[in-house]
């Protein structure tokens, strides 16, 4: 029987019914059959061995692509279970093994635990299992033959996963040679298709993600189609060690860690420096666009969340704690504070919209585990305002929220791209508001031109919203600032305006952030210049180096001069010499280095070096600050050749 199969480029093949998807890719081209690793049938990416048995619409991937590199990469976590298989013997037992970003993990019960330094063995018996070109086969088995299969091998988290399945479940099982693992593919067609990966590190993992079961081992590796792609995501990871903002950020002196507050950043002077920076360039910007700034407790009465729905949403990622005989909770977001504003008096339409922001400090319950520096805290700043529109307003003020995200993030250089997310599971409200909210964040993205993807059932509980990913200096992508449209809490709080018409009406709410947390943004900038922070937002600007101590006064005048024009300038007038303290200012990554001798002191001059530059130039202290505050003024760098 023949049936259509519709390409890609709308071309439509007849073929034999039963042809499978593989042979079908050598048939259109050798290159194609030899290059093609999976196929997406119908929407859904399977085997190459698959047999299309009815008219379908069928592309054939590549591991170059996104869905052929998900596979590629899945199969290579196959590779190292059945590796460490091997290697350790029997006694391992094997969780699961997802591609993640940028690669892979495998979860596995090892007793002796796996150590960093047996990763090359176990790479090269991945090598040489890829070397010996075993065959994936897919095999569909019963319930009941795939319990007897596992048990008999003495996997009990295989067996696990099994019991949860439907007793007429049909289970798909994936075997290379002497390897048999659970699984629901697709995979490549043999091992031999898997040349270039890399085991990165070990760490351990609760099985299933759960602290209440047992630590497993997570072996993390990566795998490219080509081994020039490989290399480079090798070459990035290392300058992402580099540029680790826990790294940095104690060379640095920008903030701290402690025992005594886990998960809780200190600030200390320089990084103090930066963030503070960070929110007077935003208030800055907040004024132009009509915002008013306000400030609410870190604490109210259980209540409250209540009312918001965090309590029923949130209350496992909150701090409680007992005040006047009542149940008070550290704040874990700061609109329900925004709404109790707004409603403390009556409102008219001429009111609105009502900007209000704050630079609010929340407090959210993280696992231990999940800690990471900067990135992930249990308390952080959030940059956040709530306006508080009519229905006729939506549109113009995320209009505007957008263009003011655009003067924010242009001055860091920074590109981004656009994910709307949409209603998910736990949402609150009608779903009629919910498609009305969605249609109006379509339209604005839409109206402006703006590419975005999808992201499915992702919006907050009380609304859909609009996330921006930045992307950094090594590609890294951070979810940074949102903007977020609720129906659902005004009706919550009862909050009312008193329309032209002189009845009640519910305003809307437009949740919006730009940086999202402070903190994480301090942390993602500080990888992003590897430290080496833009003139204006450098935590030291000017490092002063008296060439010896009979310039330390002369050293000091200079320092006020600067610090008169709002410039952050330091002295070194240890006695050390003067290429050791030269070389610790390079090391504090100061924009400007400034050497002070008899010359300078006798002329009123400052001998200066700009980072990254071996030139040396020499100007008056006041032209030299004033030209800089200038720069920093307007957030520019400052060259050396713009002083003489």
């Amino acid at each position: 029987m023949a049936i259509q199969v519709t390409l890609p480029n709308g071309a439509i093949r007849e073929i034999e019914a039963g042809m499978t998807a593989g042979e079908l890719a050598s048939e259109l081209s050798h290159r194609l059959g030899k290059q093609a690793v999976a196929a997406v049938l119908n929407g859904k990416t399977v085997d190459l061995t698959t047999r299309l048995q009815e008219s379908c619409v069928l592309k054939l991937v590549t591991a170059e692509e996104p869905e052929g590199l998900e596979v590629y990469r899945h199969s290579t976590a196959h590779l190292l279970a059945q590796a460490v298989k091997r290697v350790r013997g029997a006694a391992v037992q094997l969780g699961i093994g997802p591609v993640i970003q940028d690669g892979f993990y495998y979860d596995m019960k090892l007793e002796p635990p796996l150590t960093p330094e047996e990763l090359p063995r176990i790479e090269q018996e991945m090598a040489q299992i890829a070397a010996e070109d075993w065959p994936i086969r897919r095999l569909e088995v019963s319930r009941g033959q795939a319990l007897e299969l596992f048990a008999a091998a003495g996997e009990a988290l295989k067996v696990e996963l099994i019991h949860e399945l439907p007793e007429e479940a049909v289970i798909t099982l994936y075997e290379q040679g002497e390897f048999v693992d659970l699984c629901r593919g697709p995979h490549v067609p043999s091992t031999g298709r898997l040349q270039s990966f890399k085991l990165l590190s070990v760490a351990g993992a609760y099985w299933r993600g759960d602290a209440n079961n047992e630590m497993l081992q997570r072996i993390y590796g990566t795998a490219f189609p080509k081994k020039a792609q490989l290399e480079e995501h090798l070459r990035l990871l290392e300058e992402a060690k580099k540029r680790d903002h826990r790294k940095l950020g104690k060379e640095l002196e920008l903030f701290m860690f402690s025992e005594e507050a886990p998960g809780m950043p200190f600030y200390l002077p320089r990084g103090m420096a930066i963030r503070n920076e960070l929110e007077s360039f935003s208030r800055q910007v907040q004024q132009r666009y009509g915002y008013e700034e306000v400030r609410t407790p870190f604490m109210m009465n259980e209540r409250l969340w209540e009312t918001s729905g965090h309590w029923e949403h949130y209350k496992d990622n909150m701090y409680f704690t007992e005040v006047d005989n009542g149940r008070h909770a550290l704040k874990p977001m700061n609109c329900p504070g925004h709404m109790l504003i707004y409603k403390h008096r009556l409102r008219s339409y001429r009111d609105l919209p009502l900007r209000l922001s704050e630079f609010g400090q929340v407090h959210r319950h993280e696992y231990s585990g999940a800690l990471n520096g900067m990135m992930r805290v249990r308390t952080f700043c959030q940059d956040d305002a709530h306006l508080f529109v009519r229905p006729d307003q939506i549109e113009q003020e995320i209009h505007q929220v957008i263009a003011q995200i655009d003067d924010i993030y242009a001055v860091f250089g920074f590109d981004y791209t656009l994910e709307l997310s949409t209603r998910p599971a736990d949402s609150m409200g009608e779903e009629a508001l919910w498609d009305q909210a969605e249609q109006a964040l379509r339209h604005v993205l839409e109206s402006r031109g703006l590419a975005y993807r999808i992201n499915e059932g992702d919006g907050a509980f009380y609304g859909p919203k609009i996330d921006f990913h930045i992307s950094d200096a090594l590609g890294r992508s951070w979810q940074c600032a949102t903007i977020q449209l609720d129906f659902q809490m005004p009706e919550k709080f009862g909050l009312s305006y008193i329309g032209e018409d002189n009845q009640r009406a519910v305003p809307v709410v437009i949740h919006r952030a730009v940086y999202g947390s402070l903190d994480r943004f301090i942390g993602m900038l500080t990888e992003h210049y590897g430290g080496h922070f833009p003139l204006w937002l450098a935590p030291v600007q000017v490092k002063l180096l008296p060439v010896s101590g009979a310039f330390s006064g002369y050293a000091a005048e200079v320092e006020s001069v600067l610090r008169s024009y709002g410039i952050r300038a330091e002295v070194d007038a240890r006695e050390e010499k003067l290429g050791y303290r030269m070389r610790e200012a390079q090391l504090l990554k100061a924009p400007w280095v400034v050497v002070l001798g008899a010359k300078e002191q006798q002329e009123r001059l400052v001998s200066v070096r700009q980072r990254g530059d071996g030139e040396q130039g020499i100007c008056g202290v006041e032209a030299f600050a004033g030209r800089l505050a200038e720069a920093i003024g307007r957030k520019a760098e400052l060259q050396l050749q713009e002083l003489e």
